[in-house]
């Protein structure tokens, strides 16, 4: 009878959870190029706090899985076939990055260099 009672307090010790959904404490951001916006050969460089996450060739999209909070991009020219890298872009843009969320955006060229421009999602 011992061992029943401590393998009961042990059950009730554990906390119950009603909710057995884990919480995410992440967000998702999407960039993509897509095949008409951004009208150049080199590969679109995607910097994430200032480090180089990925290359975005025409026709391409990346995924990132972010913790949330404030959030560096920058974009840049790299070279690759039949390019020359014009500019490094030093000029960046910030957003705020909630739990749960999914952001997307699409890459464009203006006269102050590459930029992003906000997908809103489907209802």
């Amino acid at each position: 009878m011992p061992r029943f009672a401590l393998l009961l307090l042990a059950l009730l010790a554990v906390p119950f959870n009603a909710n057995s959904e884990p919480q995410m404490d992440y967000g998702v951001l999407i960039i993509s190029r897509e095949r008409l916006e951004v009208a150049t050969p080199c590969d679109i460089g995607i910097y994430l706090q200032n480090h180089l996450v990925s290359r975005l060739y025409q026709g391409q999209s990346a995924s990132f899985n972010l913790p949330a909070g404030q959030l560096s991009i920058r974009m840049g020219m790299l070279g690759g076939t039949g390019c020359i890298p014009a500019f490094e872009q030093i000029r960046g843009e910030h957003i705020e990055l909630k739990a749960g969320e999914i952001r997307k955006y699409r890459i464009a060229l203006g006269g102050n260099g590459l930029y992003l421009v906000h997908i809103p999602s489907a209802p």
